[in-house]
């Protein structure tokens, strides 16, 4: 039975629900980005020469990448985590899986063979198939992460 002005019990539960299962996907995202940084901030010359082998950056740039894209990739996990400045963090995380992705393609195109670096020593064996349908499936959770996050900022009664 619905009381005036207040919401159902089970409308309640569906929104707790409903967050809930969002903020798994936030984890889960972050937790990958986490992992992955804290890969590459482990051995940054070995993400160095990752980066250096898909020849399109000069090695300058490339050491400097190394040396500071991991700690951005964690920080921005963390702020998912943590729902600090979690736009800002969806936002660098959804480019940075999109230039890499479209780095490994332009590679693959130019018959370049390369270790994507992406999760250290794990990844170093992975086929191009596998390597393209992992950075999709985190591109997919980040654009899903992106549109609740924006979807959730409009008023409810809005077109």
């Amino acid at each position: 039975m619905k009381t005036a002005g207040k919401p159902s019990t089970i409308n309640y539960q569906l929104s707790t629900n409903r967050q809930f299962v969002w903020r798994i996907v936030d984890f889960i995202v972050a937790g990958i980005f986490i992992y992955a940084g804290a890969l590459k901030a482990i051995d940054p010359v070995q993400f160095a020469s990752d980066i250096d082998n898909y020849k399109i950056l000069p090695w300058p740039v490339s050491v400097a990448l190394a040396f500071y894209l991991p700690w951005l990739e964690i920080l921005c996990a963390l702020g998912l985590v943590f729902r600090f400045l979690y736009r800002g963090a969806l936002s660098i995380l959804t480019a940075s899986i999109v230039v890499f992705t479209l780095a490994t393609i332009a590679a693959k195109v130019r018959g370049l063979d390369i270790t994507c670096g992406c999760f250290g020593h794990a990844s170093q064996h992975w086929s191009f198939p596998a390597h393209l349908i992992t950075n999709l499936a985190i591109l997919a959770g980040l654009l899903l992460l992106s549109f609740k996050a924006i979807s959730g900022n409009r008023p409810q009664n809005a077109l």
